[in-house]
């Protein structure tokens, strides 16, 4: 059995340093992956106009890099360029609102997800994320109603659920 011992926590390190090698070739493939799209969509729109897909992603690609006043640029040109209608343009102006909220430019954040939710009323995401806003703002009944509205679109959403719960206790007065 002592002789076994040695073999053993060779054996256990050795299967740690796979499954760290897996996760680093993991990252590194996900990492070029984007850094390539972000290459591809950067030179591709400097030579001309883009579509409005082209200038989402690359936003998008700026909103995961955390580079939120690049994506707001993005994100302003793929609405602007009238391509966009229904549960596309939501999504579009529910990432832009998200840029403006990762800002703390809240104003302009619900305002953007109110023009998602034109686009798309039946979209709880933006919901989730108009609420979320609205609590930043200490709007709290706002808020509510934003959470309730996205449970009307989506029952199970688990994060309108937490938030309502979370509101209402703190809304409930203290006696």
């Amino acid at each position: 059995m002592q002789d076994n011992l040695p073999i053993f926590y060779i054996s256990i390190l050795l299967v740690i340093l796979v499954v760290a090698g897996v996760f680093v070739l993991l990252q590194v493939i996900k990492t070029r992956k984007l850094e390539k799209a972000l290459s591809r969509l950067q030179s591709k729109l400097a030579q001309g106009k883009g579509t409005a897909q082209e200038h989402y992603e690359l936003g998008s690609i700026y909103l995961d890099k955390r580079l939120f006043a690049q994506a707001v640029t993005q994100l302003q040109k793929a609405i602007k360029a009238n391509q966009l209608e229904g549960q596309d343009l939501a999504a579009v102006c529910n990432a832009l609102g998200y840029a403006y909220f990762a800002q703390e430019q809240y104003d302009l954040s619900i305002r953007t997800y109110k023009d998602a939710l034109k686009a798309y009323e039946e979209y709880p995401t933006a919901w989730n994320n108009l609420g979320h806003a609205y609590e930043r703002k200490n709007l709290d009944n706002k808020a509510l109603e934003a959470y309730e509205q996205a449970l009307t679109y989506e029952p199970k959403n688990e994060t309108a659920q937490r938030r309502l719960t979370s509101l209402k206790k703190r809304m409930v007065p203290s006696a």
